[in-house]
């Protein structure tokens, strides 16, 4: 026999080993399926954010453009029109995934150009298309990595100013 202490007051009951033994077995169980139906639960939440993570360049990648005279160059320029996916991204938090480029002319380590791909491979090497860069305005200075890095900041698009990426994310700060 078992003394289990059922109530809050501290009154004890006597039960059979058997059947003390079968209670703990059932709340292990009952612990065990709590745990797994909240991992269900949260697990959209989780693949959303990775999601969000891996497939923005994807997103940011659905654009066209249009040839439009451009009055301060003297020629006609490739204008970005955004799809309705990129324009609901405008002014929101976003978490995206990329490598720092160094490029002369930003200042230091809170000013940068971010890409979808290594230097090797990015934008200004030839390698890719505007669309798979940003410029970033970051909180605090974000160390030079050759590595990929991840970043949280508000993304802002451009269609008019030939001077600036299409993409810029301010308030960047690096999530660890």
């Amino acid at each position: 026999m078992a003394h289990v202490n059922f109530f809050p007051n501290g009154t004890t009951t006597r039960i059979s080993s058997d059947l003390y033994r079968l209670i703990q077995i059932m709340t292990l169980r009952h612990l065990l399926l709590i745990t797994i139906l909240a991992a269900i639960v949260a697990l959209p939440d989780i693949q959303a954010q990775s999601a969000t993570t891996e497939t923005l360049w994807k997103t940011l990648a659905k654009i066209t453009y249009k040839k439009e005279y451009d009055d301060f160059l003297g020629f006609k320029i490739d204008k970005p029109v955004f799809s309705p996916e990129i324009k609901a991204l405008d002014g929101k938090e976003v978490t995206v995934k990329g490598f720092i480029i160094p490029v002369e002319g930003y200042k230091g380590h809170k000013e940068f150009i971010f890409s979808a791909f290594p230097y090797s491979m990015c934008f200004f090497c030839g390698g890719a298309g505007p669309e798979s860069v940003m410029e970033v305005t970051a909180i605090e200075p974000i160390e030079y990595s050759a590595e990929s890095v991840t970043l949280k900041g508000k993304l802002h698009l451009n269609a008019d100013d030939v001077n600036k990426l299409m993409f810029a994310l301010s308030e960047a700060r690096l999530v660890k």
